[in-house]
């Protein structure tokens, strides 16, 4: 092979390495943001939960004594 070959093959290598070190912290930061949304969403389920538990009062189902 040629000198010039190598060093085309070299370039390109590089920048694939780049490439892939990119998407690498694209993929992190993905990942870090797809587990604070669980987090959320498992936090707002509880709540969601604890507030219709909450909310178990008969009373409050009742109608009001005009109808």
């Amino acid at each position: 092979m040629s000198e010039e070959r190598f060093v085309d093959i070299e370039v390109k290598l590089a920048h694939q390495e780049q490439v892939v070190n990119e998407l690498n912290e694209v993929v992190t930061q993905q990942q870090a943001k797809l587990m604070q949304l669980e987090e959320l969403c498992t936090s707002l389920t509880q709540r969601i939960r604890s507030i219709g538990e909450g909310d178990a009062n008969p009373e409050q189902d009742e109608r009001p004594p005009h109808y």
